[in-house]
């Protein structure tokens, strides 16, 4: 529980940092009101209130009102925003010695076309005017899934779904659009700061209480964030400081009706009065038990002991410039196979991480008066080390350990035209180094990877655009030292606005760079001994060509919201990686090797819907259908009589899922959600089983529902209270190997049994 204690002495220190600074100069200018939602007429807390032109905001309190102090004399523009709601501007002039009061009716936003997000071109903009579809997955999303990690509620966005790729340390991957993880980019505040090391584990490592949102954008991302975003970008907003609060919380959720999980939360926000200066600190630890599914005494869902601390900060030197810090400290330790109380090398099987991260970042924004200039300055670091033992055998030889360090710099500057050419326009240009040293050592494998990347880029856009229209032109210039020579990735988006009918169209490249990602810093355990990945030294880049168009309507019928959304996506990939069998090496173990196969296409919709009958009654569902195939097939096994792979391996043609969220009453809610997951073609080795094979996997629906109560102790303190069940049907895999000799990588399917769960949750506001 030091964690806590650790969180509760950071808080303590931010709280002093954040009052130390001295006020605005005194004007006694004023703007005083409440805020509530337009159809129910509740008071609406922690809506954002901002001025803007300047970095002066606030946000309504418990009791939905809100206080700005000492502004500036001039004619400005107040901004009401809020995730889930229209934004509303109001334009107003401000007096000395004068006090204002504006009060506002809130509608709701079913569609969330209003929000603002970053992804879709670096720079702030609504949904509904983003060159691009930009999906979001909010804390709501996070609350009704019970999701204690970033990873745990993706699978509620069309086109992506998470999966456990490993038995005995539970390895997930996030899919984007059909394709493996390592064709997607992972950002934490728009920095991609997840190196290769980082994705193996990060999207299950992150907290959910250090999120604000997550954005995620589908196809082609390399022309604005480099390599790798080929799939498309998964994007970590943190959450930044807006009002003075504290919450703790537990949740004990029970794998199997057996296998505890028990995870503890406790955050604090501090604001300074002037708003000068906040911070947000976040502390979770996690205890989780290893569950076996077929009583075989090896685990099926690994062990974890794990603690997170961080936080978010801001400080604003004048009306037009701020600095933001974020820091986190992740540990964690997990272990999977058999005999889990014994030394790693006295099991038949164990794969063991002990995690130590440690990143941050620093930016600066400076902005005029006009807001027709800004300039953004930032720096990202993560430092990881590493202890693993991945063995078979009672192999005494299988430790290691990974050191990963990343640093990132760049800069970029926006300017707004208000009329260049024809039409308005945003010009964005910017450079940026990222430079990643990563040294994997495994004496007993005689694995010594050390790999050191440097990528310098530039990077330059114009965007036309108005209500109706939107055109934007881009593109991005990488020099990887890994490739001989610099890549070039453009961009064209179109986007235009039928009244409530937005229509987008894309077309994008991409790469990936020859080097080693995060599957291959994986080992598996098959038939009793160990796979190794390897590098060919031919491997030469893959590239990408992405196309898109989407429809996206959203329309209020009285009481009544409507959102749909249809997005037809292509991409053709050329020298795509795949993995090849190259024999065993001198102490027998199996080596894959990464090469370059020929080509492959990958093509399909997403479909969206959603409806609100109030803000007590939303359904949202989503669904993909895609088609993964190579243009040439390729050899995944040894065995000359099993047939060569042709379609995508672990790519279903058909997944989705669902959400139900309603309010019965004042305080009470129920959440029921869904994903499914449609039949796919997945490898499975030798050892439990004779021979390699394929297998045809039958399809799943996972179900799960949550009731919770919130108990108004007080006016400013809360308790939920809420229990619930994942995975209902107990829709889950019945195959799995067994014993010593099972191909650990024989996994799929819903990442948890049938599992119980119950919480209660303190806020302080």
């Amino acid at each position: 529980m030091n964690i806590f204690k650790y969180t509760i002495c950071a808080a303590v220190l931010l709280c002093a940092f954040t009052f130390s600074f001295g006020q605005n100069k005194p004007t006694d200018a004023n703007i005083v009101g409440h805020i509530i939602d337009a159809q129910t007429k509740e008071h609406l807390p922690f809506i954002n209130v901002l001025l803007k032109g300047t970095t002066i905001g606030t946000a309504t309190d418990a009791s939905g009102h809100y206080y700005l102090k000492n502004l500036p004399e001039g004619t400005y523009t107040l901004s009401f925003q809020s995730m889930g709601y229209k934004t509303q501007n109001k334009n107003i002039s401000i007096s000395l010695n004068k006090t204002i009061e504006m009060n506002i009716e809130m509608e709701q936003d079913i569609a969330m076309m209003d929000d603002v997000v970053i992804t879709g071109n670096r720079n702030e903009v609504s949904r509904k005017m983003s060159s691009i579809v930009v999906g979001v997955a909010g804390p709501k999303l996070y609350e009704a899934t019970n999701a204690p990690a970033v990873g745990c509620a993706l699978n509620f966005q069309p086109g992506l779904r998470t999966e456990n790729d490993c038995q005995n340390c539970g390895f997930m991957q996030v899919r984007i659009n059909g394709m493996e993880g390592h064709y997607s980019q992972i950002m934490i505040d728009s920095h991609p700061m997840l190196s290769a090391l980082a994705g193996v584990y990060g999207l299950e490592q992150y907290p959910a209480d250090m999120v604000e949102r997550v954005e995620v954008i589908r196809g082609g991302g390399s022309a604005l964030f480099g390599s790798s975003a080929i799939a498309g970008t998964v994007n970590i907003i943190t959450k930044e400081p807006s009002s003075n609060n504290f919450n703790i919380g537990h949740t004990t959720t029970l794998m199997g009706g057996s296998a505890p999980d028990n995870v503890s939360n406790i955050g604090a926000t501090i604001v300074s009065e002037d708003r000068k200066a906040g911070a947000h600190i976040f502390g979770m630890v996690r205890s989780r038990a290893a569950y076996d599914q077929n009583n075989d005494d090896f685990s099926d869902i690994p062990l974890i002991n794990s603690s997170s601390v961080g936080f978010t900060g801001y400080y604003k030197p004048s009306l037009y410039s701020k600095i933001t810090v974020e820091y986190h400290n992740i540990k964690e330790f997990r272990r999977g196979g058999d005999n889990l109380d014994l030394p790693a090398h006295e099991a038949m099987i164990t794969e063991q991480t002990d995690h130590n991260i440690n990143g941050g970042s620093v930016s600066y924004t400076w902005f005029d008066a006009a807001q027709k200039n800004r300039v953004n300055v930032y720096t990202a670091m993560q430092n990881i080390d590493r202890k693993s033992y991945y063995g078979a055998g009672k192999d005494p030889n299988a430790y290691g350990k990974t050191t990963d360090f990343t640093v990132l710099a760049g800069g970029q500057y926006t300017h707004d035209f208000q009329r260049f050419i024809f039409m308005p326009s945003q010009m964005t240009a910017g450079v940026e180094y990222n430079y990643n040293s990563m040294e994997d050592i495994m004496v007993g494998y005689n694995r010594d990877l050390e790999q050191k990347v440097n990528i310098i880029s530039a990077f330059f856009q114009n965007e036309w655009k108005n209500e109706k229209w939107g055109i934007l032109i881009g593109a991005r210039l990488d020099k990887h030292n890994m490739i001989s020579s610099p890549i070039v990735s453009p961009r064209i988006n179109l986007r235009r606005a039928l009244g409530d009918v937005n229509l987008r169209a894309s077309w994008a490249t991409g790469f990936r760079a020859p080097q080693a990602f995060d599957e291959d810093l994986h080992i598996t355990a098959v038939g009793g001994d160990v796979q190794i990945i390897q590098i060919s030294p031919d491997l030469k880049q893959e590239s990408s060509q992405s196309f898109s168009f989407s429809a996206d309507y959203a329309h209020a019928f009285s009481r009544v919201q409507i959102g749909f959304l249809a997005e037809g996506f292509y991409t053709r990939l050329k020298d795509v990686f795949i993995l090849e069998p190259k024999g065993q090496d001198e102490q027998g173990h199996t080596i894959m090797e990464r090469v370059n196969g020929g080509g492959a296409t990958v093509i399909g919709v997403n479909l969206e819907g959603k409806i609100a009958f109030s803000k007590h009654l939303e359904i949202q569902a989503g669904a993909t259908i895609q088609n993964s195939t190579y243009s040439t097939p390729y050899a995944w096994s040894e065995d000359p009589d099993v047939e060569e792979v042709k379609h995508m391996l672990r790519s279903p043609d058909v997944y989705g899922y669902f959400t139900i969220s309603a309010e019965p009453f004042k305080c009470f809610k129920i959440d029921l959600t869904g994903t499914y997951t449609g039949s796919m073609t997945v490898e499975h080795f030798a050892g439990y089983i004779e021979k390699d094979r394929l297998e045809t996997t039958p399809t799943f629906m996972d179900m799960g529902l949550k009731l919770s109560y919130d108990v108004h102790i007080s006016p400013h303190v809360s308790m939920d209270i809420y229990l619930g069940a994942q995975n209902i049907f107990n829709s889950y895999q019945s195959d799995l190997d067994k014993g010593a000799l099972r191909d650990s990588g024989y996994i799929y399917g819903p990442a948890t049994p049938r599992s119980y769960y119950g919480g209660l949750k303190f806020n302080l506001l």
